[in-house]
């Protein structure tokens, strides 16, 4: 099921190219990205990957959904073309974040009010792939750490709670434990007079 956003996109956002009214572009434009979050095993344990990126934060891979692709087409590919790794096997879903930011670079949206919705996967490399950066996208260094030491390394807040279900699946961290409430006691009865 798509975002609340995405679905309304198709209804208020003119196609690509198109404006409302033939005045301004319109203010808000939604995107949608995929990325994954991967990791391999050693025989010294579990290794997790973070990318150095652009803006010199550890992260993890993504990028935007072609036409005709799938959110996991996308995740894969993206992932892939960012680490260059080969043979991934994309392992399950982890969840999806939102942001809001303003297009400083691209031609034609400029400026623009940008509402991006990334959908992130647990992808598992074999066990002899280190990849390397994609330099034309800017990705710096890429790592592979730890599990228990990728929350730490990690930049962004918001990633973090796809990051932590990713380290719950993989068995490095205990899921939450939910207190339950307390179960309501039924009312005493009062003696007679």
């Amino acid at each position: 099921m798509q975002p609340p956003a995405q679905q309304q996109q198709h209804r208020r956002q003119p196609r690509a190219g198109q404006r409302k009214g033939g005045g301004k572009p319109p203010r808000v434009q939604v995107e949608i990205s995929a990325g994954g979050i991967v990791y391999k095993r050693t025989k010294k344990g579990l290794k997790m990957s973070l990318m150095l990126d652009p803006f010199g934060k550890w992260t993890f891979a993504k990028g935007h959904v072609e036409p005709g692709e799938t959110i996991e087409q996308a995740a894969l590919r993206e992932t892939a073309e960012e680490m260059s790794l080969r043979g991934l096997k994309l392992r399950q879903p982890l969840g999806t974040i939102d942001f809001w930011f303003r297009e400083k670079y691209r031609v034609g949206s400029k400026g623009m009010l940008i509402h991006k919705f990334v959908h992130y996967f647990l992808m598992e490399a074999p066990s002899g792939e280190w990849g390397s950066p994609q330099k034309h996208e800017k990705i710096r260094k890429i790592i592979w750490v730890d599990p228990r030491e990728a929350m730490q390394k990690s930049s962004y807040e918001d990633v973090r709670p796809v990051l932590e279900k990713a380290l719950i699946t993989l068995g490095v961290r205990r899921p939450p434990v939910v207190a339950e409430p307390p179960k309501p006691q039924p009312p005493q009865a009062k003696p007679r007079p």
